[in-house]
């Protein structure tokens, strides 16, 4: 495996993404300024300056021609990939945790932490594909807030969008997921999937699949479209930070580690800082990637398959390009390596009788 070592980040890595076509690798870290790689050869194109705080997650439009990042610094910005300025900014209440773009990318949704008074909440912003800076429309169309649960003040992680864009995907700190109507912000369905915080979660390319992360040392596979049945469990014994599936081969890769506050007194063998490879049918894993001095924060895998990013607690992101070996693999079918052994206490037992 060819790995490239991006150092263009002086602080921890908050998120890695791959562009729609794969040829850019779009990375955020806590010392506020965005960058963009060429995955091809590893170099930096270009950085997104003018945040004042960290940015937790940044979603680029279908077309690459619109970045979104969330910051700490209690905003939203939206910035041009070709030439790096920013179109506008999106004031919020509290920290935003994170952002994503709807299907056709004329829309856009954050979730924002809890500050002072102020609710954690959803917001959905409009946000025309061809529109000008000047016509984008810096309120959002709607606001949801997030009460407390049981007396206890619950924060939103992460952000997705369903399928067709028919609800908002929203992840907890107390291992929920809920699913909210895009137009009025009602709760349509929610769900426990993990005893502990979820730290991201995931859906495939085609949205058939959703995978979450959690601190209870687990990641799980989900059916979007069976009411979110919880389908595998990929087990592991450190907290899992990110989880992706690719979409050439079934399988699913973990990425964490030993928690941050405790990595200064752990050697990189004790403290696990690797990518996890799980075949994701049979949930068994079959291969890890070290190479990290952290834990790992982020993964992503290219759309073309060819390649994968890691972005860890060290502030460098790994970018693996995968050998022939790995590309031309096959994975192995349990039930027909049983079969076979079978076929073979079949013949010996013929033998024996025969003899």
């Amino acid at each position: 495996m060819r790995p490239y070592l991006l150092q263009g980040h002086e602080r921890p890595i908050t998120t890695v993404k791959f562009n729609y076509d794969g040829d850019l690798l779009f990375t955020a870290s806590k010392d506020l300024v965005p960058s963009v790689w060429r995955t091809e050869t590893g170099d930096r194109l270009g950085t997104f300056a003018g945040h004042k705080g960290t940015v937790w997650d940044l979603d680029c439009d279908r077309f690459t021609r619109r970045l979104l990042t969330a910051s700490a610094d209690a905003s939203c910005k939206l910035w041009s990939c070709e030439t790096g300025e920013c179109l506008a900014t999106f004031v919020h209440k509290g920290p935003v945790r994170g952002v994503v773009w709807a299907e056709g990318s004329n829309m856009f949704a954050t979730i924002s932490d809890h500050f002072v008074q102020h609710e954690p909440k959803i917001c959905v912003y409009d946000c025309p594909l061809n529109a000008n800076a000047a016509d984008i429309d810096l309120v959002p169309r709607l606001e949801v807030d997030l009460p407390k649960v049981g007396g206890k003040r619950v924060s939103p992680t992460n952000i997705q969008w369903s399928a067709f864009n028919e609800s908002l995907v929203v992840a907890f700190d107390n291992g929920q997921i809920r699913l909210y109507d895009p137009e009025s912000g009602d709760v349509t369905f929610e769900f426990e999937a993990h005893e502990k915080k979820i730290n991201r979660m995931r859906f495939n390319r085609d949205k058939t699949l959703l995978i979450t992360s959690s601190a209870d040392f687990t990641s799980k596979l989900f059916d979007p479209f069976d009411e979110y049945h919880h389908l595998k469990t990929y087990k592991t014994d450190r907290p899992v930070n990110d989880a992706v599936i690719s979409d050439h081969k079934d399988h699913v890769l973990l990425g964490g580690g030993q928690e941050a506050m405790s990595v200064t007194t752990t050697a990189g063998k004790v403290g696990k800082f690797e990518t996890r490879f799980f075949q994701l049918v049979y949930e068994e894993e079959f291969g890890v990637v070290k190479g990290h001095f952290g834990p790992i924060n982020a993964l992503d895998i290219n759309p073309n398959g060819r390649s994968y990013a890691s972005g860890a607690e060290d502030g460098y992101v790994r970018l693996h390009h995968f050998d022939k070996d790995y590309l031309d693999m096959k994975d192995p079918v349990p039930e027909e390596d049983e079969v076979d052994e079978d076929d073979d206490e079949e013949d010996a037992d013929e033998r024996s009788l025969v003899v």
